[in-house]
């Protein structure tokens, strides 16, 4: 595995390492002690799948507040997607700032993003599948969100979303130390 930094303070992009023979491709998708050395989370107690059936379908932004952040380990695995994190730390050298990657099923690679961020995505393609590894279990209470398009972070998709739930269409805009 490759490992990548972003604009955002520990968040990677991840690239796999195949190795292809006459049977097809073997590749590393995880490995805790590598994780670990990294200083990443290793230890995913919940994981999730979400699919998404139209181009321009927008998730997000979406994180679990304190006391039981969760960093994500995010990966499609069938079409193409504009993956954003954002630093909502304010004790981060990046607060406030967004990074982001294509997730491409094909190419197999992830995206981690740390605790403390919010995630979001937009389908570039119809039919896509992204698997979520969760460092912490989901706790209700403690899931917060922030708008997609507040000016405040200046997020640049790659094209205006088509499909927004309420629930995402209704989410605040950020005020400073209002979503910790």
């Amino acid at each position: 595995m490759r490992f990548a930094p972003t604009a955002v303070a520990g968040a990677f992009v991840i690239d796999v390492e195949e190795r292809v023979d006459d049977r097809g491709m073997f590749a590393r998708t995880f490995c805790a002690e590598t994780f670990t050395a990294h200083g990443l989370a290793s230890v995913y107690p919940q994981c999730n799948v979400s699919q998404n059936h139209k181009r321009g379908t927008l998730r997000g932004m979406h994180y679990q507040a304190d006391p039981k952040p969760e960093a994500k380990l995010v990966r499609a695995v069938r079409g193409r997607v504009f993956d954003v994190a954002l630093d909502l730390r304010p004790a981060s050298k990046t607060y406030l700032k967004w990074a982001a990657v294509e997730l491409d099923g094909e190419r197999r690679n992830a995206f981690y993003i740390p605790a403390g961020c919010a995630h979001g995505f937009l389908t570039l393609e119809d039919d896509c599948e992204l698997f979520y590894q969760m460092s912490e279990v989901y706790v209700a209470e403690l899931a917060m969100g922030v708008r997609y398009d507040d000016p405040e972070f200046g997020i640049a998709w790659p094209f205006a979303p088509v499909i927004v739930s309420e629930r995402d269409a209704a989410l605040e805009h950020y005020s400073r130390g209002t979503h910790t």
